[in-house]
This record gives C-alpha cells, structure tokens and sequence, in this order.
C-alpha cells in the first residue's frame, strides 16, 4: 500500500465517508472495490481500515456517474483530517475556538481553507451549529472505529431520558465530560447552570470552546483529573451525569486512601468505577440524584459488595437499569444507568430499589420499561452475601409463579419419594459364605479373553455369556473398592487387581437385576434430596415475600 501521507492538498477518506459522499451504503463501496479495476487503490490506512484519496474517489464517481455534490462539512473534515491526521480532535477545538473568538488568535497548524468552510458554513446557519455537526460526526467516526473515547448517541439518548428535565435555576455537573456532550444536552432547559471537568486537554478545549458557542447558557469547563485535582472542590450540583473511564485500575487510590470522598468505603485498584460513583456523590446537593453509566460488571463484582451493600442500606440508590446490548460504542455487552439521591433528611431515603432490564429491548428502541422489565425489591432482599444488583434477576424472581412452582414440585417430590421403595430389590438372608470368596475370575483375565472391554467410565461386557450389571456392581463390592484404594486414600479402579464369582448367566442376571434396582435408587434418592432442598428455600421465600402463605 502507497505510504501516502494525508497534508491539507490531499486529503483521505474511509469507505464509510465514500459511501456517505455518494450516498449509498458502505457496502456499495464494497462492492465497487471488488467489481471496477479502475477504482481508486488505498492511498494510506491498514489493510483492514483503508484511506483513499479524495481527489481521485471523487473524479472515480465523476466519471462512474455515481458522485454527488461534496458538502461543504465533508470537504472541511477531510482538510481538517489532512492537516492533523489522528489528532483531528485538536483541530476540531481549533476550528471551534475559530468561530468562537473570530478575532483571536488561530493555530498555526489550521488551514486557512478550513476557517472559510467553516465560517460559510456558520454564515449559513449558526457557529454552533457547525460545531456540533463536526463532533457529531467525530462521535461516529470514534464509534465505527470501536473506541470509547467519547460517549455514545445511544448511551447519551438513555442518560437524558433517566435524567428528565431540570429546573431554571437547576446545577448540573459532569465530572468527566469528554466533548461536554452530555453536558450541553441533559436536561431541556436552556437557563441551568452547567459545569464539567476533562482530563484530556483536547477533548476538554473543545468542550469549552462547543460551550462558548452556546450562549446564553451558562456553561464552564476545566482541565484536569477529576479524581485527583477536582477544579470543583466546592460544587454541589443538582444532577450529575457521568459516563466514567472504564477499567482504569490506575485512578489514584494509593494517593486518595483517606479521601473524605470514599464515604461508603474505600474502592479497591480494581474498582474504579465506584470511585468515580462516590465522587459523583460528593458533588451532589440534598435532594439532588446522580444518573451514572456502569459496566454490566460493577453490579455483582465481589470486590465491590462492601460499597454496593451501604448505598443500599443507606436508602441512596433508587434505580439500577440494564441498557440493551449495543447501547455502547465499543462492545456489545449491556451497560447499566445507576440512579442515585442524596437524602434532605434522615428519614428521606429509599426503602427499595427499582430494576428495570432492558436487555430484551433493541437499543434504538423505547426506554420506557413494559410491566414485565420493572420490580420494585425492598433493602432486605439485596442485602444478601452477594448484594448482586443485577436488574434481571430480580425481575425473574419477582415474576415466579411460586403456588405453581410449589405444586410443580410437591407433586415430583412426592412421585419420586413413592418410587424409591418400590425400586428396592428384594433381598432375603443369605447362607454364606460370599460369592468372592469361592470361584472368581480377575477382570484382567475377562479382558485377555475378549469378555470385557473398557467403555467411559466403567468396563462392558463384551459377550453373552457376561451380564453388565453383575460386572459393574460387583467391581464396586467393598472387597473391590479396597483393592481399588490407594495409600492415599485416593479411589481408582484396577483392572487387574478386581475379581468377579464365577456364576452361570442365570444367576448373573439375577445378582444383576438387584445391583441395578440399587444403582437406581441410588440415582432417584440424589434427586429426592436436590428436590428437597429446592422446595424448601422456595417455600421460605415465598412464605417471606408473601406470595405463599399456610393453607386451611
């Protein structure tokens, strides 16, 4: 592949940019690299993610009649992406600080043809505007590429339904706002004041330049790490919203061991997230809720049990919602949306838990839970040794048939309980002496004569005139078992050591017969324990949940 490097005068598209160009799908432009020889061959990229030369895709399309007319936002895009390759975040802050402050100083690595796009773009509709078209389409870039550097549409979508709207003179705070997307968006009313931190500089320069574009709300954003240097020590917000670094075990705990912060406990190196959760936290005024995006893994993590059992306890969590599978950028696993209310008083606190799961859902679709996605589960009921806040399976145990499970069970108990005795073989008193003590042949001598043959994970007989469950139960004979005993105490069947009586086929049959009737019962009497013990927690819990209760 030509090591063609992207400058300002040659700028390189995707096929995904190709297809949008063209207006048609990126499998189109698939199949065109695969039908036309004459389709431009890649000018840089990878094998797997290859750049073309926009000059030459465009006179291709020209000339296959298969072009449309280049926006304007598409030609400032690839002239920003020409001249700052894989920083075109930065170049994004610049062109924004450009229509921002239009008599302040430029970058010097902006091209000049880049502020005319742009600003014939903002002549044509507004400098925010144009602003917000180049992080969407940055948002979809990151996303096709698999990344989750910003926050996806779909995860920004379910924030802002679960956040709602805010009150005029409302405080939001987004501790770690990216690109200040869901900072600018959450919420409906415009009049709200907003604040949010960034660690990286370039996505927090231009956060803050998306919000100086968009006064007259009031909007501010500082640099830095939220978990070590807060820029807001002071800040008490109405509503945080917050999709935090994930699996970052590099957050700072040994330096923050005694932060005031860690209120509910100190999160281990591995549990980052409720880190950033209990800073949310910090920062919320009485009465005020946290709306928080977590890994589906948060939820039932042992190391985290601690702080999940006193957010329960506590009464400050009121919500845990399973998002569908593809609702984030990066994977396909499900994320949740934690809900959180710091109490006015004492006594204002959550009695239980709502947990919806939407996983059942497509992540384009409603967010509003149907009747079976939704229950309500009381304190007592997650504050187990597990403290699993998983949506779906308190959903599926809130929606037992218990009467119906209960009968179902009792009827099997009771059918397998009257099975056993009659499986019991009859057995009268013996005459002695033991049928190995007298003629016995060693199983090694069975094998040699083709009589037996080793099968998974006993051996078979191999011969009518051998019956399998005579073989079988006598091998397991204590006299048997002892040989088949090691010095350890470890059991391990010995083909050579074992013996079996010598008997005619008649008598096989019968001592067979008893020994299967009691591998048999052997068998129904494990279930009738795995039952019992399966009707006897279901009954204690439905007698505790109140969906059973004593019968006349």
């Amino acid at each position: 592949m030509p090591p063609t490097p992207p400058t300002p005068t040659n700028p390189l598209v995707t096929g995904s940019e190709i297809a949008r160009i063209a207006g048609v799908t990126r499998a189109a432009v698939s199949n065109w690299r695969r039908r036309y020889d004459d389709f431009p061959a890649p000018a840089g990229g990878a094998a797997n993610s290859p750049l073309f030369d926009l000059a030459e895709v465009q006179a291709w399309l020209n000339k296959q009649r298969k072009g449309q007319d280049v926006t304007d936002e598409v030609q400032l895009w690839q002239v920003l992406r020409g001249a700052y390759g894989e920083d075109i975040l930065g170049g994004l802050a610049d062109i924004a600080q450009a229509l921002a402050d239009p008599g302040g100083e430029e970058s010097s690595v902006l091209p000049g043809q880049a502020v005319r796009l742009a600003r014939r773009m903002a002549d044509e509709s507004s400098p925010g505007d144009v602003v917000n078209g180049l992080a969407e389409r940055f948002t979809e870039s990151v996303r096709r590429a698999g990344s989750d550097q910003v926050t996806s549409p779909r995860v920004i979508r379910a924030v802002r339904h679960s956040a709602g709207d805010l009150a005029a003179d409302a405080v939001l705070f987004d501790p770690a706002c990216g690109i200040g997307t869901l900072l600018l968006t959450t919420g409906a009313n415009r009049g709200s004041r907003r604040y949010g931190q960034e660690v990286d500089t370039h996505s927090a320069r231009f956060a803050r330049w998306r919000a100086e574009l968009a006064k007259p709300a009031s909007i501010e954003v500082r640099q830095g790490d939220s978990l070590r240097a807060d820029r807001w020590p002071d800040l008490k917000a109405d509503l945080v919203v917050c999709d935090p670094p994930v699996s970052d075990t590099d957050w700072g705990r040994e330096e923050l061991l005694l932060d005031p912060r860690w209120e509910l406990g100190t999160p281990s190196r591995a549990e980052g997230e409720l880190a950033w959760l209990q800073h949310a936290y910090a920062h919320t005024a009485p009465g005020g809720r946290v709306v928080m995006v977590m890994p589906a893994s948060v939820a039932y993590r042992k190391a985290g049990r601690r702080i999940r059992a006193e957010l329960v306890r506590r009464g400050i969590l009121t919500q845990v919602t399973a998002l569908p599978p593809g609702t984030a950028a990066a994977h396909a696993l499900p994320v949740h949306l934690w809900q959180l209310r710091r109490p006015r008083t004492p006594g204002d606190t959550a009695a239980t838990v709502r947990m919806v799961d939407l996983t059942a859902n497509d992540p384009d679709g409603p967010l509003e839970p149907r009747p079976e996605q939704v229950t309500d589960v009381a304190q007592i009921d997650l504050l187990d040794d597990l403290v699993d806040l998983t949506p779906g399976r308190h959903i599926d145990e809130s929606h037992r048939d218990f009467a119906t499970e209960y009968d179902a069970l009792h009827r099997e108990l009771a059918e397998q309980v009257q099975r056993l005795g009659e499986l019991l073989p009859t057995l009268v008193a013996g005459e002695g002496p033991g049928p190995l003590d007298g003629a016995s042949v060693s199983v090694a001598d069975l094998v040699r004569a083709g009589l037996v043959e080793y099968a998974d994970p006993e051996p078979v007989s191999a011969s009518d005139q051998l019956d399998t469950d005579f073989l079988q139960g006598f091998l397991h004979s204590p006299v048997n078992s002892r040989r088949s005993t090691t010095t350890s105490g470890t059991f391990r069947f010995d083909g050579k050591g074992a013996r079996v009586p010598q008997m005619d086929i008649a008598a096989q049959r019968r001592y067979g017969a008893a020994f299967g009737a009691l591998r048999e019962f052997e068998e129904r009497s494990r279930r009738v324990a795995e039952l019992s013990g399966q009707i006897a927690a279901l009954a204690r819990d439905g007698l505790a949940n109140g969906a059973l209760k004593p019968g006349d």
